[in-house]
């Protein structure tokens, strides 16, 4: 069976990845697995860069199928913001991140909270030295307060359109058939199972 590694140390990213891919004959292999120690720095100016250099540092260190993912949440009342600083837009917890949003939103009424989810998935081929590049959205608005215990990061402040709740509030197998993430891994499944044959 083939290998495939997951660029990164966030447990639920890697978690929700391996249950999406499921159905692809691949071991999935995290970087604890492959040893990989170094620390993979994002120093991209787009979600394309950010997943590239994921999967490249990470598929040319191993010789391993890799998988890097890079996603962000984009808000329209705050210019895109945090947009690709998601993650680090803020140090703390996924609470205190999310938690800063609902402090910059306040005051913004319920038709100007818009935002969508970003995904890029980069999967880079050790045999052939490419990368393929998918890219997913999901489209919502911010919530005025946190609503739901699942999924991680900004998941409870995030209503999304196609679930018509917040990604917190639905179930693992819904919000993995809508998510941004999911979106560019469908998109990405075609050629893993290609390169998993």
């Amino acid at each position: 069976m083939k290998q495939l590694v997951i660029a990164t140390r966030n447990k639920g990213k890697i978690r929700e990845i391996r249950k999406i891919l499921s159905d692809i004959p691949v071991k999935i292999l995290s970087l604890d697995d492959v040893g990989f120690r170094r620390e993979l720095k994002e120093t991209g100016k787009t979600y394309e860069e950010n997943a590239r250099i994921k999967a490249e540092t990470v598929g040319k260190k191993t010789g391993l199928l890799t998988l890097g993912e890079d996603s962000g949440l984009e808000i329209d009342a705050l210019g895109g913001k945090p947009g690709l600083y998601s993650a680090r837009h803020r140090k703390g917890t996924d609470t205190d991140k999310l938690n800063k949003l609902l402090r910059d939103l306040k005051g913004f009424p319920k038709e100007k909270r818009t935002a969508k989810y970003v995904a890029v998935v980069a999967v880079y081929n050790p045999q052939n030295k490419k990368t393929y590049v998918f890219k997913g959205e999901s489209h919502g608005q911010i919530t005025d307060k946190p609503q739901g215990t699942n999924g991680f990061g900004y998941d409870p402040i995030f209503y999304n359109f196609d679930l018509g709740k917040t990604n917190a509030q639905a179930f693992e197998e819904e919000k993995n058939r809508v998510s941004h993430r999911a979106r560019a891994l469908e998109k990405a499944k075609r050629m893993l199972f290609i390169l998993s044959s």
